[in-house]
């Protein structure tokens, strides 16, 4: 018996995540958005197992699945890092104050500077939007870059106001870049933004992770809402803040 007299209730969300198939999920989500059969092909699982548990994820609140830009009969699945981040800290918290989770650490200065390529379609909008989001949180100690598989003649009005506005950051004199004038550069993450880019994205050599953020294009929205761009300048930043402790773990 406690000091209190009662047990300490076990947190629910240690409950859904203490499962090693459910875990297994989550640690490949937490690396790149994915399909259910590409799921099904790295955890080694019947695929009825595997959504059944993703099904169990998602009432928890902890994964979202939105429809493929590229293949609407598909899905792609994305962890909510910030969900589970804030309900380890609470469960952490509840057992002892100690445990709470401290922020994320910023990117440190290393010897070699990590190399990021966003890509999307018309390298218009997310990609861009992405780029500067990196470099702004950075202060340049990322070499970073964006392009698209079909770029557009010019960026998108909507990305240019909401980083000027919203963030500070004036891309107006950029212009989009296709992905072929990167042929032969050396990237440490290729990181797709687009269900369709992903398809046709050059391959960067074996030493590049691949990582995949399923992002509807904002710019596809009736009438281009400066509060679509919004919303996606926001999920963008919410990942690349996320992407910074990555950037100094060793290859």
């Amino acid at each position: 018996m406690s000091l209190s007299g009662q047990a300490a209730a076990l947190p629910p969300l240690l409950g859904l995540v203490a499962h090693t198939l459910r875990w297994r999920l989550l640690s490949e989500l937490a690396r790149s958005d994915l399909r259910v059969r590409e799921l099904v092909a790295l955890v080694g699982q019947p695929q009825n197992l595997v959504s059944y548990h993703l099904r169990l994820l998602r009432s928890g609140g902890l994964v979202t699945a939105r429809r493929s830009s590229f293949d609407g009969r598909d899905s792609y699945y994305h962890l909510d890092l910030e969900r589970l981040r804030h309900g380890l800290a609470a469960a952490g918290a509840a057992l002892h104050p100690a445990l709470a989770s401290p922020p994320a650490p910023p990117v440190t200065t290393t010897d070699t500077v990590p190399t990021v390529l966003f890509t999307c379609t018309g390298n218009s909008a997310r990609s861009p939007i992405a780029e500067s989001l990196l470099r702004h949180h950075t202060g340049g100690r990322v070499a970073v870059t964006s392009a698209g598989s079909h770029p557009r003649p010019r960026l998108h009005p909507g990305a240019v106001a909401v980083l000027r506005e919203r963030y500070g950051i004036d891309i107006a004199d950029r212009r989009p870049r296709h992905l072929d004038t990167l042929t032969g550069r050396r990237f440490d993450y290729v990181i797709s933004l687009c269900d369709k880019v992903r398809e046709v994205c050059p391959d960067f050599g074996d030493h590049s992770r691949k990582v995949h953020w399923s992002l509807p294009d904002p710019a596809a929205a009736e009438g281009a809402d400066p509060e679509v761009f919004a919303r996606t300048a926001a999920e963008i930043d919410l990942r690349v803040r996320h992407l910074l402790p990555q950037l100094t773990l060793p290859a």
